[in-house]
């Protein structure tokens, strides 16, 4: 089992935890400037990617230059994962490769304290992204209890690139925004995520 092999179905009654959905959970989140660049940048790069139409192109065109300008609003005080290998529980199938995940740190050698994790949505398709994205923000949550971390949410996000859906994981409780959020304005995507890594930031020292 790894984490792309979850679905809805396994999330509940393998992890013990309560799944519940509302529709616009994070819609009152303010917008949250952006630079020149990144606007620049994705008015190019998200045609292109549309054209190219294909998961690599949206993950470097489009998700990654959006995380980028989010580590750097921040100082780099925060660390950015794409592809790595995240092992967790092998008994409960918590294991695999994380599309991207947010750290707590600044170091970008090891996962120290992981607080929001994004999927790639396959084909478009965002509800095939969510179970995925659950197993591993309740690997998260493990791994944080497992090195006395006190970070009380985890937060997830599944994305097309343009399309975006997010929820978040406290103590046995996976609430899931119905809405989808979209690129257009960019300022609410990085107000969103941006909010997800302020919330609970002083329970570990972080003050960004």
């Amino acid at each position: 089992m790894s984490y792309s092999q979850f679905t809805l179905d396994d999330i509940e009654p393998n992890f013990n935890v309560t799944i519940t959905e509302k529709v616009g959970i994070f819609n009152d989140i303010p917008q949250k400037e952006h630079s020149q660049f990144l606007q620049k940048l994705l008015s190019y790069n998200i045609p292109l990617a549309l054209d190219i139409a294909t998961e690599k192109a949206r993950s470097e065109m489009i998700i990654t230059p959006i995380l980028i300008e989010l580590k750097k609003q921040f100082n780099s005080q925060i660390s950015l994962f794409s592809g790595k290998e995240f092992n967790v529980d092998l008994e409960k199938g918590l294991t695999g490769y994380c599309d991207y995940l947010i750290s707590y740190s600044p170091s970008q050698l090891l996962i120290k304290s992981p607080v929001i994790t994004l999927v790639e949505a396959k084909n478009d398709n965002i509800q095939s992204g969510l179970a995925q994205c659950m197993a591993e923000m309740i690997a998260a949550q493990l791994f944080n209890q497992n090195h006395s971390n006190s970070i009380p949410t985890i937060y997830g996000g599944v994305t097309t690139g343009t399309n975006w859906k997010f929820m978040r994981l406290t103590e046995k409780i996976i609430e899931v925004d119905s809405q989808e959020y979209f690129l257009n304005p960019i300022s609410k995507i990085i107000g969103i995520l941006s909010h997800f890594i302020r919330t609970g930031a002083d329970s570990i020292g972080l003050h960004p």
